[in-house]
């Protein structure tokens, strides 16, 4: 049987992510049992000695600590609390052990914002990274060296798992079923927890806000003119013009400070503003592309599923 270890983080944490985690390895090993096989995983908590994750009128006590679990085959890192940089502060230890534990041949996982913990640790140096959509920016802030792909749901790659944001994270769980139980058992768990087998992308659920944790001001100020003129064309060429800044340096500049080009700030931008008629008015997606500055519908279209993966008839039936 192999030995998973599912973490408990110094301080506050996502108890979801801990108990349904537990919930679907214990309904895999289960699946196995009635079937004739033996369990898959024998299931730990552990942490350090006075590791306790509390949510409210809720806590989980560690089963081991860190110290007692010498050889593991892997590892879960559930979401972390919102501080994020107190997270990475109080669970030193918990970020050593997890970097020894792979050094000697275990898998790690991380769920949601989990991967700061694998980032702090370096084991997504260089490699490709999901997590929760409203931390992308503090993310790519924090480890500029990761590629981080915030539409995906889940990375693999060289033993290492991330996955996208709060319960979308339960489709890496499935994920690591099919691998180290089978593909039956994955889907017989995704029929019980009733879950979306092949969901593989978030970007539907991101709300685009802006990047403006940076210190360019006329950036900045930039950036507020094309969220207050949303509905209009805008030729970024008179744009670097009014800001008096030569077209190759505000793009440089830009792309800098918010991680996009112009270019895809505005249309983000763009998709955003549609994204909230499509789902709270009665226009048509014709009528909602001219509000927001577009006048090609094949255009409009493709940039809107290149970021939402979705189409805007879609997006509407789904979300009106």
């Amino acid at each position: 049987m192999k030995q998973l270890a599912i973490l408990i983080p110094d301080g506050p944490s996502t108890l979801s992510s801990l108990i349904l985690t537990v919930e679907v390895i214990e309904a895999a090993n289960a699946y196995f049992i009635q079937n004739g096989k033996a369990p898959v995983f024998h299931t730990t908590l552990v942490g350090n000695e006075k590791a306790k994750t509390i949510n409210g009128s809720f806590a989980i006590q560690q089963e081991k600590s860190t110290s007692d679990l010498d050889m593991v085959d892997l590892i879960i890192v559930p979401a972390l609390g919102n501080d994020i940089e107190s997270a990475i502060k109080n669970n030193k230890k918990n970020i050593e052990w997890v970097m020894d534990q792979y050094k000697n041949g275990a898998e790690v996982a991380s769920l949601c914002t989990g991967a700061f913990i694998l980032g702090a640790a370096g084991l997504l140096n260089g490699k490709s990274c999901s997590t929760h959509w409203g931390f992308a920016d503090t993310f790519r802030s924090m480890f500029p060296e990761v590629n981080l792909t915030i539409e995906k749901i889940i990375t693999d790659e060289r033993g290492v798992y991330t996955s996208g944001g709060a319960l979308s994270s339960l489709n890496l769980v499935l994920y690591l079923i099919g691998k180290y139980y089978s593909r039956e058992t994955a889907i017989y768990c995704a029929k019980v927890f009733e879950l979306e087998i092949e969901r593989n992308n978030q970007s539907q659920y991101i709300i685009f806000s802006g990047q403006k944790k940076h210190e360019d001001e006329q950036i900045k100020t930039a950036q507020l003119f094309m969220e207050n003129n949303v509905g209009d064309k805008i030729i970024i060429e008179k744009l670097s013009s009014k800001f008096s800044i030569e077209r190759r340096n505000f793009d440089r500049r830009f792309k800098k400070a918010t991680g996009n080009t112009p270019l895809e700030y505005m249309q983000r931008l763009k998709v955003e503003a549609a994204k909230k008629y499509l789902e709270k008015s009665r226009k048509t997606v014709n009528e909602v592309m001219y509000k927001v500055g577009y006048s090609d519908v094949r255009a409009f279209r493709e940039v809107f599923k290149k970021i939402t993966g979705m189409s805007p008839i879609e997006y509407k039936n789904k979300y009106n």
